[in-house]
């Protein structure tokens, strides 16, 4: 009997696809251990977009993070997502080594390598740098729908990742486009250019068909599936471990993973997400939609918001139809970050605007020029292209060669004496007074989720507006709780 094995993606896409990154390291601390003794092959922890979000946001270390969820989880490799170390400025190779470096120090032991343009030579210096650390290296085949990604395009690219010797290939769909029909044309292609390196499967149930592609996987031979807890599931997210694993033994297979184990897990994260008001994922319906205008769930309530800002939110539908159309004229990008967001913010300014491409962005003008891959700058329509060009500011910026400092002269002009690696990253991504405001906050607290009759009083009677003290007696026992700072 063939067995089918599972990569969680809980703590790290789970809550980025459904929480929006606001789970804290007090949240995952509570079910670590148990998440570990699973079996799972390996457990998604952390992305470089989570890094700004822990210091900003909610005010933790996302370096602590890391070493405090390595210590609890000692047997499954932990997993890091290695795109962009700052997703919407061009790092510079020094400072994506030192990140790959420090990953690797404070626990991370795999490192799933990501290209929105599936660049062969982009993959070539993340793999060889994970490889330095001594991570394993996963390498994504980020999927899309165009005319130009084809059978033999992704038959090309499991060809050109194969030749890097990863530890994995990746058939990855973030947008949760792949259907069965697509899923049974590639996967038998990746396989035959995989050069016999083994193959997993990520995708997402945007659509809703996340756990029939993944089942269509299996049955075709791929033996490793990303998948999330409930209530971090479903959605926008990753289908649920349950369902395939259930679904995975109803077809003959068997399943290395102890789900009751897990259960506890599911409850605990279903208290956070009813506690906190975050959303519970749940399937949803098929939506043709999605694959017109490939912009991510996320960036819809992006351009709403946009739109909302400027009193024309009743434009929403006419802004992801010049989504599709600006998405083809930029020489049809897989629409993930920061592309997708490039597409997006430049459809909702040509609806604002009313005219096409009468403002554009910095980061558009570098598009075109190739800044962002030179694939994006050849495949731009020449029209569009030209447009875009014929401006002052386009000309400035054609000057500009993006920066390759050394780590010395990084920590030169924004460390010093005495400046961690880990703290010179923090300087690197954010403002000084955002990590020292984080530091005020001083360290994660584990978050508890116990149900207890005594605690669930104390909780809903330090809710109440109409009481400054709470006192509780018995025999041996006195409790007394006072709220400061009332008048």
């Amino acid at each position: 009997m063939e067995e089918i094995r599972f990569v969680d993606t809980t703590i790290r896409d789970g809550h980025q696809s459904l929480w929006a990154e606001n789970m804290t390291t007090g949240m995952m601390l509570p079910v670590a251990k148990r998440m570990d003794e699973a079996g799972f092959e390996a457990i998604e922890l952390i992305s470089s977009s989570h890094m700004k979000k822990c210091v900003k946001e909610l005010k933790e270390d996302p370096w602590e993070r890391v070493r405090l969820m390595a210590k609890r989880i000692t047997k499954t490799p932990l997993r890091l997502i290695a795109g962009r170390v700052n997703t919407f400025e061009i790092t510079p190779q020094s400072v994506y080594r030192l990140f790959i470096e420090r990953m690797a120090a404070n626990g991370m032991r795999q490192a799933r390598i990501s290209c929105e343009w599936n660049d062969p030579s982009n993959w070539r210096r993340k793999v060889q740098c994970a490889h330095d650390y001594g991570m394993q290296s996963i390498v994504n085949l980020i999927y899309s729908v165009s005319p130009k990604h084809t059978d033999e395009y992704y038959a090309r690219k499991a060809r050109e990742a194969a030749t890097l010797k990863p530890y994995r290939l990746c058939l990855k769909d973030p947008g949760g486009l792949l259907t069965p029909e697509r899923t049974r044309a590639l996967v038998p292609l990746i396989f035959q250019n995989g050069n016999g390196i083994p193959v997993e499967l990520h995708t997402h149930c945007t659509t809703g068909l996340g756990g029939l592609c993944a089942l269509e996987a299996i049955k075709l031979g791929i033996k490793s599936i990303n998948t999330a807890i409930p209530p971090l599931a479903n959605a926008s997210s990753n289908p649920s471990l349950f369902n395939v694993a259930q679904n995975a033994r109803a077809l003959g297979y068997s399943t290395d993973i102890d789900e009751e184990a897990l259960k506890p897990v599911s409850e605990h994260f279903t208290v956070v997400a009813r506690r906190e008001g975050f959303r519970i994922g749940a399937p949803v319906e098929y939506d043709y939609a999605q694959y017109q205008h490939q912009v991510p769930g996320g960036m819809v309530s992006n351009l709403r918001h946009q739109l909302k800002r400027v009193g024309l939110e009743n434009r929403l539908e006419a802004a992801l139809e010049e989504a599709a159309r600006v998405r083809a004229e930029f020489g049809y990008p897989i629409m993930v970050t920061p592309l997708s967001q490039f597409v997006g913010s430049q459809a909702a300014i040509n609806v604002i605007v009313g005219e096409r491409y009468k403002e554009v962005t910095d980061q558009v003008i570098q598009y075109a020029l190739g800044l962002w891959g030179e694939e994006g700058g050849a495949s731009m329509d020449p029209d569009v292209k030209e447009k875009i060009m014929n401006r002052p500011r386009a000309k400035e910026l054609a000057k500009w060669v993006p920066p390759e400092p050394s780590i010395q002269e990084v920590r030169q002009k924004i460390g010093g004496r005495g400046v961690s690696d880990d703290e010179l990253l923090l300087r690197w991504l954010l403002h000084q007074e955002e990590i020292d405001a984080m530091r005020a906050a001083g360290p994660p607290k584990e978050y508890s989720t116990l149900i207890h009759p005594l605690v669930t009083l104390i909780q809903e009677l330090a809710q109440r507006v109409d009481s400054s003290q709470i006192h509780m007696e018995k025999p041996g026992f006195t409790l007394t709780l006072e709220k400061k700072g009332r008048i």
